[in-house]
């Protein structure tokens, strides 16, 4: 289907409505951010219906968004910034920091499309016009040198809004990401019922975490951009949202916890490993090659001490649970499951340690080509982060829906099903072959509801 153009209205910046002196002063970064230099801005942004009320003003509407987005960026200064980098010599290096001098802020887009909700949530596939709901296509998180760190785009629809933010993945991870949108859509809320622009409900920790003893300004030993910097082109991808009812969850939960004759085992890693050991099948790899499963874990509570929930930064590591495709079908769910449940387990605070000891002496950045193995599967995002309770006045959003960024064969994004109660919707994205095969396995479609 030929898609019409998204059209630009309009285009500014936001700079926060206060400034602390906090705000004035450079944020040093962590190893975690540093690693993510050369990643996708991360992008999602929630759909609406427009509002069938006659007092409804699309002007108005921006003029809120713009003002509450203002006042929440007091709290979330660093996305109101830019990055810059300060060359060192002998040895040559050079660190990487968030500079709030001489930005104009973040961006605000208003933009428009010829396209009804029903266009973008009927077919099987999301839409690749929703790729262009999103600011910052292809951009890369070095790219902030010049990009803002936060833009958002609000796309009107005939009878729908879209808000989309990209936000840079070496400012955010899943977890700050969501913390600010939360905070923009309760900020949102208490400006229209009761002027609050100076309280939110969960400020953000925005130090960021060093171990003991390390320099708060961590320097990279790279000579030039060519040695972390990568923009593969990417092949051409399927996206589709597979939901998984409640109810649907329920029985596989005790499924693999049966077979396994334990109850530890959690719902996302049971269904974790019915899409690694699916997608391996629909993969056709042959038996006596290894696979993986990549899930995203979040370090906060795992450290010792931990660090704040409402900590703002990336905070985030990759565990993996590997097995041969053989292996992956004559086991059990159950047995990839534990192997799942084990990876999970096993990262604490030691393993977390002693990754950023070794990354402290021999630093690198994640690049795409290079970490990310194409017999692997890797699970990003979270059920638990509360997406739908954006509702900036428009009511529930009707879908999540991501941009182009950090997709590749055998990404798999989790989002909080629609009508909660546990349900879980996932984004799969695999090349045109291998999602057929996988809509045309039996196991998998079992489990998903629709």
């Amino acid at each position: 289907m030929k898609y019409p153009s998204v059209e630009i209205i309009s285009d500014c910046f936001i700079k926060p409505k206060f400034f602390s002196e906090e705000a004035k002063n450079p944020t040093y970064l962590s190893p975690w951010d540093l690693a993510m230099m050369s990643t996708h801005y991360i992008q999602k942004g929630l759909l609406y219906p427009l509002p069938e009320s006659k007092d409804f003003s699309i002007t108005t509407f921006l003029d809120d968004l713009k003002d509450s987005l203002s006042a929440t960026l007091t709290h979330f200064h660093p996305l109101a910034a830019r990055l810059a980098t300060i060359k060192l010599q002998n040895p040559t290096s050079f660190a990487v920091f968030i500079n709030p001098d001489n930005s104009p802020g973040a961006r605000f887009i208003h933009s428009s499309v010829n396209l009804t909700v029903a266009d973008i949530l009927t077919p099987k596939d999301v839409p690749s016009i929703v790729h262009s709901f999103f600011d910052h296509h292809k951009a890369i998180s070095h790219d902030g040198h010049k990009l803002p760190l936060l833009s958002v785009q609000v796309t009107e629809l005939i009878d729908g809004i879209f808000i989309a933010c990209s936000a840079n993945h070496m400012v955010v991870d899943g977890s700050s990401f969501w913390h600010f949108f939360n905070s923009w859509s309760e900020v949102f809320r208490s400006k229209r019922k009761h002027d609050l622009l100076d309280h939110i409900s969960r400020p953000p920790a925005l130090q960021r975490w060093v171990p003991e003893g390390c320099h708060k300004m961590i320097t990279l030993p790279f000579t030039s951009e060519d040695q972390f910097i990568d923009r593969p082109k990417r092949s051409l991808l399927r996206e589709r949202i597979f939901h998984f009812s409640t109810g649907s969850l329920s029985k596989l939960k005790v499924k693999v916890n049966y077979e396994c004759n334990t109850t530890k085992i959690s719902t996302l890693q049971a269904l974790c490993a019915i899409v690694w050991r699916c997608v391996t099948r629909a993969r056709r790899i042959p038996r006596e090659q290894e696979t993986g499963c990549r899930m995203a874990a979040d370090n906060r509570k795992r450290l010792s001490p931990p660090l704040p929930e409402t900590y703002f930064g990336n905070s985030l590591h990759s565990v993996r649970a590997i097995a041969t495709a053989g292996q992956l079908q004559d086991h059990s769910i159950g047995w990839a499951a534990w192997r799942l449940h084990q990876a999970v387990v096993n990262h604490n605070d030691k393993v977390i340690r002693e990754f950023i000891d070794s990354w402290l002496r021999n630093p690198f950045v994640y690049i795409v080509s290079r970490f990310f193995d194409p017999n692997c599967i890797h699970i990003g995002s979270s059920p638990r982060f509360d997406m739908y309770g954006n509702k900036f006045g428009l009511g529930e959003g009707l879908a999540v829906l991501s941009g182009y960024a950090n997709k590749f064969d055998g990404k798999v994004t989790v989002y909080p099903g629609r009508e909660g109660g546990g349900s879980i919707d996932l984004e799969i994205c695999l090349m045109p072959d291998n999602m057929q095969a996988l809509e045309s396995d039996e196991e998998f479609m079992s489990v998903v509801t629709c």
